[in-house]
């Protein structure tokens, strides 16, 4: 029989949006430790930045049974840190006068489609292993994006589910009350 006061939520690996931040963050660690300087303090921001979008999903999913507030507050969090690593590799592309690539270019559209294609981190570790720093940034760029549809998708059908459904609190009480017979 189903907990009906605490659902059991899923595996969180199973999320599209987990599995690319799993490749951005480990694609970004390699990144940092290759093309930046070390001791440059952008390094641990970069990182720390792509760790914290993984993480708060792995969190966010882990409150989920009990705060649906708390879920979708973890979530929003992932998805910033997302913008800052966004902004920290277009900084990269900018500061050194590479060219960042515009949707519609082939580069593009060649790496959307493998963004959208491939959620398997190996797949990405091996195809970045000799491509040069400004097409991994660029790369990392498209994944981030697609990071960020997927958890903007996922706040949205977070957001409908507590609407439709209410939180652990509601949960509570309806269960009270039908223990009480009213």
């Amino acid at each position: 029989m189903d907990n009906e006061l605490i659902p059991n939520r899923g595996n969180y690996k199973k999320l599209l949006s987990y599995q690319k931040t799993d490749i951005i963050y480990q694609i970004t660690y390699y990144f940092c430790h290759k093309f930046l300087t070390r001791g440059d303090r952008t390094v641990d921001q970069m990182i720390q930045a792509a760790r914290s979008g993984k993480q708060n999903i792995i969190e966010g999913c882990a409150a989920s049974s009990t705060s649906a507030k708390t879920e979708i507050k973890l979530i929003d969090v992932a998805k910033a840190s997302l913008k800052e690593l966004l902004e920290d590799y277009e900084d990269y592309l900018k500061t050194r006068g590479i060219k960042q690539w515009d949707k519609g270019s082939v580069e593009f559209e060649a790496m959307r489609k493998l963004g959208i294609e491939h959620n398997d981190p190996q797949f990405f570790m091996q195809l970045i292993e000799t491509r040069p720093a400004g097409t991994i940034a660029n790369m990392c760029i498209i994944l981030i994006k697609q990071a960020d549809y997927l958890l903007f998708r996922q706040l949205k059908k977070l957001s409908a589910d507590f609407i439709a459904n209410g939180g652990f609190s509601e949960r509570m009480s309806v269960l009270r009350r039908k223990n009480r017979g009213y």
